[in-house]
């Protein structure tokens, strides 16, 4: 049927711009330089992997061994799945101020942060709340579950401020996950500063957690 022909010859042109299209999209990002000064595993177009994560590690020559687990998703099955993995386990809080500033906390796994006047330490406006899952994979590139410092690799518009408690900077090494929770990865706290830094997030190290006096009587 003359129609019938029609279609076929119309479904061949279509296939034939296809390809060239696809193939001039290939061109195109041939020619696309890398950024002078950067790392290409940083200025991602897509979130970072885990393997992706190691090879700046790499690049920087910053040790990080990773032991593989079932998934985690809070402190206390960390605390109960991880094993034995020396060094100070963190707990992480992606937060954001009155202005819409935002701020990555990690701190000792048992450390006892307050809201209510933690703004008060960062020079936040306004009381700090959390923010959301969907604002967590704009910026950081991770879900929660995952929340990581390392993730600062993803925040390639620079947008949060990574602050690391004075308490967990006592302990060596630091363990945290390489942007999944089935792993841990253990860091020494100079190069955990260190690739941040690479990062462009040099950390602000504030004592946010609650000290012994501090701490609401029972």
């Amino acid at each position: 049927m003359p129609q019938a022909g029609k279609r076929r010859r119309n479904a061949a042109t279509y296939a034939k711009w296809g390809r060239a299209l696809q193939l001039s999209g290939r061109a195109r990002a041939s020619r696309v330089p890398a950024c002078a000064g950067t790392t290409p595993e940083i200025n991602r177009a897509m979130p970072a992997t885990p393997a992706d994560l190691f090879a700046v590690l790499d690049k920087l020559g910053i040790a990080h061994p990773t032991v593989t687990h079932a998934p985690l998703f809070t402190v206390e099955e960390s605390q109960a799945l991880r094993g034995k993995i020396p060094g100070a386990h963190t707990k992480n809080l992606f937060l954001k101020d009155k202005k819409g500033a935002l701020f990555l906390i990690t701190a000792l796994e048992d450390a006892v942060i307050e809201l209510k006047s933690l703004h008060r330490r960062l020079g936040a406006t306004g009381r700090l709340s959390f923010g959301s899952a969907e604002l967590m994979r704009e910026t950081l590139g991770i879900v929660p579950g995952a929340v990581t410092p390392l993730a600062a690799m993803n925040d390639r518009e620079r947008r949060v401020t990574v602050v690391l408690d004075a308490g967990l900077m006592a302990h060596e090494p630091i363990n945290c996950h390489p942007l999944m929770n089935t792993m841990t990865t253990s860091i020494a706290r100079a190069d955990l500063v260190k690739f941040l830094e690479a990062t462009g997030h040099p950390p602000q190290i504030v004592a946010v957690a609650l000290s012994g006096q501090d701490l609401p009587r029972t």
